[in-house]
């Protein structure tokens, strides 16, 4: 089914940035066909479902790369405490106990508010993972998936079980209409042994996945690294020749200048989570040293148990002011770049830089509208800083992913709401009680 916007404004976030006013895309099944000026439309283009977008500017959708989408079951279950006594203390005991329902309709919750807030892709890594595939597939999201791996482990029942879970997740990868792909998630160094890590390694090249990691969180990893390897975390992994696969590291905090020149020499993809790194109290990631080198950066919320929630646009925010706050440099990490982090970087990052994060033709059609007739918008001024700084998720009006619409009027299309509320607070008192 053909559909063409128009009457809109397009912000593109492709190479060269481009911005159309009062302009046109048109989709064409799950791909966009084109993006421009109305009038500039080809004829064999025309026709199909009309919208009008009048008061409205697209975007492509954001891209949340690093989250544990099922924790929003422990939203505001464990509060004020540093990283490792809030996962042994607090969260891993509860999480032991989850079952593959739990997780699929806390992933269903999390979710639907990724894409009331304007997500149209995730990257995951947790438990159960074959029943957040399936609450992805139902909900026609996009997501990069990943069974959270710790080892070895004294239970060599529960690490077979693992194993077995990466192998079933791995038959999802390229479903749900292509929606759907995999990676290899060793969950740090502080949890898996060097051996761990090479047969983590050696999966990811025989499956041709990319890695996702938490790496250099928090001080104590770094301190604990130190004394184990003699190393960072990321010389460490870059020892063991981790790095020479994709990868994906989550939050990045305590990095030295040598650790940033590596993670550009191996073409690292970060993975920036300011919220969370914050309310754990990690400290903050050297984001525009980064940038500086070249490095990809992109935006992630983390689990809702540390952010409090999946809203990427408060990273945005976030990642920005903190930038300038952090190098005492107002130029730091302009509101463009910040929505780049969002979008095509994202994409980049989780190895879709050609599928989707930007508005062209020939990309999925993953994207959102923007009511930019709201008050906070006005006088209208510079649209990226208007976003950055003005903008709410709540701004977001419709969203569209693989040319299916998920949510038109701010009222969601594939999720029966109400009914997945009621099954994860059953599921959180029980649990939690």
């Amino acid at each position: 089914m053909r559909k063409t916007i128009y009457n809109i404004d397009l912000m593109t976030m492709n190479e060269n940035d481009d911005f159309y006013k009062d302009s046109a895309l048109v989709i064409d099944g799950d791909s966009i066909v084109y993006v421009g000026p109305e009038s500039a439309i080809p004829q064999d283009l025309a026709g199909g479902e009309r919208i009008d977008g009048r008061g409205m500017l697209a975007m492509p959708g954001l891209i949340n790369t690093h989250t544990h989408v099922a924790m929003t079951l422990l939203r505001g279950y464990a509060n004020d405490l540093p990283l490792w006594e809030w996962l042994n203390d607090k969260v891993w005991p509860v999480e032991a106990r989850l079952t593959g329902d739990d997780v699929y309709w806390a992933s269903l919750l999390g979710i639907a508010e990724m894409i009331m807030t304007g997500t149209t892709t995730f990257s995951d890594m947790y438990d159960h993972m074959t029943r957040v595939a399936e609450a992805v597939d139902n909900s026609g999201i996009r997501a990069v998936l990943a069974r959270g791996m710790m080892g070895p482990s004294e239970d060599k029942d529960l690490e077979k079980r693992r194993w077995q879970d990466v192998k079933d997740l791995y038959k999802w990868h390229g479903k749900g209409q292509g929606r759907i792909t995999t990676m290899i998630s060793p969950h740090s160094v502080y949890t898996c042994s060097p051996d761990f890590l090479l047969e983590c390694l050696k999966v990811a090249k025989d499956y041709g996945l990319g890695l996702h990691i938490h790496v250099s969180e928090t001080e104590k990893e770094l301190a604990d690294c130190k004394r184990d390897y003699g190393l960072s975390p990321v010389a460490h992994l870059e020892r063991l020749g981790l790095l020479d696969q994709h990868v994906l590291a989550a939050h990045l905090v305590h990095l030295s200048d040598e650790d940033i020149d590596i993670l550009a020499d191996r073409g690292v993809k970060a993975a920036h989570n300011p919220t969370s790194n914050m309310k754990l109290a990690s400290g903050f990631s050297p984001v525009v040293n980064m940038l500086e080198k070249g490095i990809c950066v992109s935006l992630g919320t983390d689990g809702a148990a540390s952010n409090n929630n999946l809203n990427l646009w408060k990273e945005m925010t976030l990642s920005a002011l903190i930038a300038k706050g952090y190098s005492k440099d107002p130029s730091a990490l302009p509101a463009n770049r910040s929505l780049r982090m969002a979008t095509i970087e994202g994409a980049k990052a989780l190895m879709l830089g050609e599928t989707t994060g930007s508005l062209e033709p020939g990309k999925k059609a993953d994207l959102i509208l923007i009511d930019t007739n709201k008050a906070h918008y006005q006088p209208r001024g510079d649209i990226a800083v208007n976003l950055v700084y003005s903008g709410y998720g709540q701004d977001v009006d419709t969203v569209i992913v693989n040319g299916q619409v998920l949510m038109k009027n701010r009222q969601l299309t594939t999720i029966d709401l109400e009914r997945v509320t009621y099954e994860v607070n059953k599921i959180a008192k029980k649990l939690l009680s």
